[in-house]
């Protein structure tokens, strides 16, 4: 399956400055959260390219999740019921899709290590094969506004950001609210002069505070 592995943007790009590099916003609907036999259902990918969400190049697709059925608490959250995944595409076409969507491009997502282990399942690679190239929003997020926005939703987030929101939990409408609040939180780092560079965004997280700790006795 290693053929249909996206190429990713090559190392010497994380020097570029960030408008200057090709990002691609992802968001997975999944018949559950058990990575090693859950499956996704749906995916929305949404490229950025020089600082613009570029709408008219997103793409949304439904997926067989095969055997694997879809958990009746995952159809409450994203709403996809059974009968409406009959005759998608199966893994292996939304393989190819993808790969068509990453190639070359940095992927965003927001708590990105859902869709890291997705990835990660789909294409039969080790979860750091991914995690060189993805940024997660939320941890920019953090970075902006501290641990106080640890607990906020995508949601929650693009409310404080001004980000409209259409549709929650629809793979296609959460990608396009993640590149949108992409962009506001990158700006505002920007102009905290806390980030230049794709590297900047790639190695963005919030310092945990110092454990202390009682001194040892001299003895």
């Amino acid at each position: 399956m290693t053929e249909r592995i996206p190429e990713r943007p090559h190392r010497r790009e994380r020097a570029l400055r960030w408008r200057a590099a090709e990002y691609v916003s992802l968001d997975f609907e999944a018949t559950g959260l058990d990575f090693e036999r859950d499956r996704i259902i749906s995916f929305g990918a949404v490229p950025i390219r020089n600082g613009r969400v570029e709408l008219g190049e997103a793409s949304y697709q439904l997926v067989d999740p095969g055997d694997r059925p879809v958990s009746p608490e995952s159809v409450t959250v994203h709403g996809i019921r059974p009968i409406d995944l009959v005759g998608a595409p199966s893994q292996g076409s939304a393989c190819r899709s993808l790969a068509d969507a990453l190639r070359h491009r940095y992927v965003i997502a927001w708590h990105a290590g859902v869709e890291i282990a997705f990835l990660s399942r789909l294409f039969e690679v080790a979860p750091r094969r991914w995690s060189r190239s993805m940024i997660d929003v939320r941890d920019l997020l953090l970075v902006l506004e501290g641990e106080g926005a640890a607990s906020l939703t995508l949601t929650d987030a693009a409310a404080r950001c001004g980000v409209p929101v259409a549709d929650p939990h629809h793979a296609l409408d959460d990608a396009v609210v993640t590149a949108q609040l992409f962009l506001v939180v990158v700006g505002r780092l920007v102009l905290r002069n806390s980030l230049r560079t794709v590297g900047d965004l790639l190695g963005a997280r919030l310092t945990p505070p110092p454990v202390l700790r009682r001194p040892r006795a001299p003895w």
